[in-house]
């Protein structure tokens, strides 16, 4: 693919289109296409995450545990894998592993917060849909609490 042929793809990314067109160049020109068999693990749960993933082609299964079992998603092209690894030292959630052979770019965390200081209008975006987001989740749990506690 061309820096403009993952340009474009990445514009298709909800949260990374927040960016802008020169941010998301500079994206495109730093990240690093990777590519994942199937039945390939991308990572486990556990696993020190230092970057996120938008798929370029195929699918990955993103597995979680919690108390009710196993959650897998789907995840095919255009979708970002593991969103909070671009903005936090944090450890998977989640393991990934390839559904058939597919291809993801890798985007560093270092490079991303180094597009955020380079585009500091970018960073505002980003900044405050994630802030929307959050807001937005705190309103969803204050909801379920009080549904669940009648």
């Amino acid at each position: 693919m061309s820096i403009e042929d993952d340009v474009h793809l990445l514009s298709g990314v909800p949260t990374l289109k927040l960016l802008g067109i020169d941010a998301l160049r500079v994206l495109a020109i730093g990240s690093e296409a990777r590519r994942v068999r199937a039945e390939e693990t991308l990572f486990r749960v556990g696993d020190t995450a230092d970057a996120g993933y938008v798929v370029q082609y195929g699918a990955i299964r993103v597995s979680t545990r919690d108390d009710g079992g196993v959650r897998e998603t789907v995840a095919g092209p255009g979708t970002l894998i593991g969103e909070l690894a671009l903005l936090l030292e944090m450890q998977r959630p989640a393991t990934a592993v390839g559904v058939s052979d597919s291809s993801v770019l890798r985007i560093s965390r270092s490079m991303f917060q180094r597009v955020l200081e380079g585009h500091p209008d970018a960073a505002r975006r980003l900044r405050d849909d994630l802030a929307a987001r959050t807001s937005q989740a705190a309103s969803d749990l204050l909801i379920a609490s009080a549904k669940l506690a009648r």
